[in-house]
């Protein structure tokens, strides 16, 4: 059974990634996690605090994600485990993908939500930067960069336009002009 912060951020992403920034408020996370009104205030007392505590659920549940899509060995195996967590993230995900966009753009203003997602940038690229590293990426931080850019391209292709396309191709040469 989950603990009712579990609740509060799961419901928190929810209406993030279904409604929008709009809808976060801590009276809408405590109907949606059905908790007892004022839950979400007590974890997380300002809205602020609320949006930081979104990106930190937010990465605890992509971490795992990303981790398994850079353990590959080889560029190839590479290419197919990035499609498969695009897949993952644009399908059965969505939810928590359309939030994270929702995030990145209130990032732009919002110098706590960037500061969040600047930690969680540091994590995931705890994982990238080796992982490409060792498949032979010259510039690893620049392989890094560019996946990172291009996955947010096709997020968006695929979610805020509901573009329906084949992503295996473009991760594929993705993948081998990066990491050779």
């Amino acid at each position: 059974m989950a603990s009712v912060r579990e609740q509060v951020s799961e419901a928190a992403i929810t209406l993030l990634g279904t409604e929008g920034l709009r809808a976060l408020t801590h009276a809408r996370v405590d109907a949606k996690a059905e908790v007892p009104k004022g839950s979400a205030s007590n974890y997380f007392r300002t809205r602020a605090a609320l949006l930081e505590g979104a990106v930190d659920w937010m990465l605890q549940r992509e971490v795992p994600l990303v981790a398994g899509a850079y353990s590959p060995e080889t560029p190839d195996e590479l290419a197919r485990t990035l499609f498969d967590l695009f897949e993952e993230m644009t399908g059965p995900g969505r939810v928590l993908t359309s939030a994270r966009l929702v995030l990145v753009m209130e990032a732009s203003h919002n110098p706590e939500v960037r500061n969040a997602l600047a930690r969680a940038r540091s994590t995931t690229e705890k994982i990238v930067i080796p992982a490409v590293e060792r498949m032979g990426a010259s510039d690893p931080e620049l392989a890094m960069l560019t996946i990172s850019a291009a996955f947010e391209g096709l997020f968006l292709q695929r979610l805020a336009r509901g573009a329906e396309f084949d992503a295996r191709p473009v991760l594929d040469r993705l993948v081998h002009a990066v990491v050779g």
